[in-house]
């Protein structure tokens, strides 16, 4: 999705609308809301809600206040209050969206100082002076690791960000330990001339600001949609029965991936219907042991101490009859006759782990050819019989 002015260039080169993240029409910009209430009128007598979202550099989100009562729309470039100065953003949501977004994020639109005024509508000065600040940040990124480097500090500067009237410059940067970062802030101020903001993120928040391709194939979605980030650990994977290779499990922030957590729950919701694997079967022949699962098929392998080779395969109610049966104190032959009762469908073979047949079962079945067989035997070319009939000629 984007907008006009991002289509294809000359000679198939993408184009590209070289806003840097300042769309006008706000449709080739990550984690963008649509607002899904705006041709819908207020009730009579009610207010529009005061409360304005603004989105600044790489989907950083702050709510307002329009106390001067402008029109804003999505897409409006606005200068608002910041601690010193002003700031420069573009306005993504107003109305009631932002009233139940505020709601949700826990932020008191009367709390004075968290959620600051919107001044006035951005002037051409103002966008020039925000536009050439916006312009010296990545070289200023160059100049700022080497530093980094040359102080030997164990930290990485991952982005810059300028406020909008060009009198401040946030460095945000990942450490796994405490920096001693006092020498460095005196360089950088030596350097670049401009008050110095340095603010740790963690990793999963660098990925989410620098943006990249997963190994899905995707944008990641903590650069896209994905607005929190929930904890991640083994145990979603243990749970959907995933090999623990820390490279395959890991995403672009070094952590596990989020959409580990994606599935989960159906993973969860689907291993009550299993017994504990680690509960074990009695039988006469002798103790078995459970081996394998087969979540979506719902299937259980078992195997007798000693005798780990052979493995028998049942389903959950099997499983859960025979641990009935030795709550009891009762013991059954052997696995065997359980697992003989199951038949299976030749088809079974071709499934793939969520259950789905084999992409061939989309091909058409080949048709014999009745017309030229019946053909053959009114004109006696059968094949078989011109084999008998040479074995005879011998």
């Amino acid at each position: 999705m984007s907008c006009n002015s991002c289509s294809t260039g000359k000679d198939g080169q993408p184009k590209g609308c070289k806003n840097n993240g300042t769309c006008g029409t706000d449709s080739c910009n990550k984690l963008t809301v649509f607002d899904w209430l705006a041709n819908m009128s207020l009730p009579q007598g009610e207010e529009p809600f005061i409360g304005v979202e603004v989105r600044f550099k790489n989907g950083r989100k702050e709510y307002y206040k329009n106390t001067e009562n402008l029109t804003l729309s999505i897409g409006d470039i606005v200068a608002t209050q910041a601690q010193s100065g002003h700031d420069i953003g573009m306005v993504t949501l107003t109305g009631e969206l932002v009233r139940i977004q505020m709601k949700r994020k826990k932020v008191n639109i009367d709390d004075e100082e968290n959620v600051l005024k919107i001044y006035r509508k951005a002037s051409q000065k103002d966008i020039d002076i925000w536009s050439e600040a916006r312009d010296k940040e990545e070289p200023m990124k160059v100049k700022a690791r080497q530093f980094a480097i040359d102080l030997k500090l164990q930290m990485k500067i991952s982005d810059i960000e300028y406020q909008g009237d060009a009198s401040k410059a946030t460095f945000y940067y990942t450490a796994e330990e405490r920096v001693d970062f006092r020498e460095l802030i005196k360089l950088f101020a030596k350097e670049f001339r401009t008050r110095i903001e340095m603010k740790q993120v963690g990793f999963r928040q660098e990925a989410s600001r620098l943006g990249g391709i997963g190994s899905c194939g995707r944008e990641l979605c903590c650069s896209t949609w994905l607005t929190d980030f929930r904890s991640v650990s083994t145990s979603a994977a243990r749970y959907q029965q995933l090999s623990l290779n820390p490279l395959k499990l890991a995403g672009q922030c070094g952590k596990l991936k989020c959409c580990l957590n994606y599935e989960l729950d159906a993973y969860l919701d689907a291993l009550k219907e299993f017994p504990k694997t680690d509960t074990k079967l009695y039988t006469e022949k002798g103790t078995a042991v459970c081996q394998k699962t087969d979540i979506f098929k719902g299937f259980m392998w078992f195997a007798y101490e000693g005798e780990w080779m052979n493995w028998h395969k049942l389903t959950t109610a099997q499983a859960r009859e025979i641990i009935e049966l030795n709550k009891k104190k009762q013991k059954i032959a052997s696995l065997e006759e359980y697992a003989s009762e199951l038949v299976e469908d030749t088809k079974a073979d071709f499934e793939n782990v969520v259950g789905q047949d084999s992409l061939t079962r989309f091909d058409s079945p080949k048709r014999k050819n009745k017309r030229r067989n019946n053909r053959n035997k009114k004109k006696g070319n059968n094949p078989q019989q011109h084999k008998s009939q040479k074995n005879n000629a011998k």
